[in-house]
């Protein structure tokens, strides 16, 4: 959590509710694309 909050700032900016769920959802989404990013493809052998 330490590193999300580094990258992504401290607190959500957006005032309402469904402006802050709407926040969090594309922070959400962007962590995923970055850790898929990272992350080896796999490849069965046998």
């Amino acid at each position: 959590m330490y590193r999300v909050k580094q990258l992504f700032g401290g607190s959500l900016t957006l005032r309402d509710y469904d402006g802050q769920v709407e926040e969090a959802m594309a922070l959400v989404r962007a962590l995923n694309k970055m850790t898929k990013a990272g992350m080896p493809e796999s490849v069965r052998i046998a």
